[in-house]
């Protein structure tokens, strides 16, 4: 199986969780581009209904695009499951996303959830935490005195590595909320929870890239077939 295919793979086991009548929060990434696929096809092909949230601008064009019917997170604001995609997920299902750069939305989705799905392939699975550099969403407001707040917080934590601000060509990245994306390569962070709550406590970030308790189960696909990892009851 080539990379492409573990994520269809993955995507196509999520499906199996979705049920007519379900309020769906749908992702961002490659990965859960692949399930929006899969469940636009279940939709036309079977007369599947459900409503989904999308996490982004980019997911709600496919969605579109596909014909999934789609819903505002305030048309409806609690949601039965969530799937979605990881940029690292460790063995306690905590993880770090927003290499897509739709974090805040996708925590705030996640958070509205009865459950969470995450898809991904083996490569995303790491014993701690932080090789894939965190995004911070920041306000654009006071930029550089956040940078300076983050890096003293992170070396409270014993934590060091270099802040980038992720760039579109020459200009900033700009979310999808109007914020700017900072990351920050750590290297390991054995304290996810001590980081977040660090961060969530600078005025300047918006919100981070660490998923601390909001993934139920984690579908993931490798060469030798599909496996399902949960989260400790």
């Amino acid at each position: 199986m080539d990379a492409r295919q573990m994520k269809i793979e993955a995507a196509r086991a999520a499906l199996s969780h979705v049920e007519d009548g379900m309020r769906l929060g749908i992702g961002t990434g490659s990965t859960a581009e692949e399930f929006v696929r899969l469940l636009a096809a279940r939709i036309g092909e079977e007369g599947l209904s459900v409503t989904g949230v999308p996490t982004s601008e980019r997911t709600a064009e496919l969605c579109r695009a596909l014909g999934v019917p789609l819903a505002t997170l305030d048309e409806m604001p609690e949601l039965d499951l969530t799937v979605d995609g990881a940029d690292e997920i460790d063995p306690a299902l905590s993880l770090v996303k927003g290499g897509g750069g739709a974090l805040l939305r996708e925590k705030i989705v996640a958070a509205a959830s009865a459950r969470m799905i995450v898809i991904a392939d083996a490569s995303k699975v790491v014993a701690t935490l932080g090789r894939f550099p965190l995004p911070i969403e920041v306000n654009p407001f006071g930029l550089r005195a956040t940078e300076v707040a983050i890096a003293r917080a992170a070396a409270r934590l014993g934590l060091d590595g270099p802040l980038v601000l992720r760039m579109d060509g020459e200009k900033p990245f700009v979310t999808d909320g109007g914020h700017y994306i900072i990351d920050a390569s750590f290297g390991r962070i054995p304290d996810t929870q001590a980081l977040g709550d660090a961060l969530h406590a600078i005025p300047g970030v918006v919100e981070h890239g660490l998923f601390i308790g909001l993934a139920d189960a984690a579908i993931i696909a490798a060469a030798d077939g599909v496996r399902t990892l949960r989260a400790a009851s």
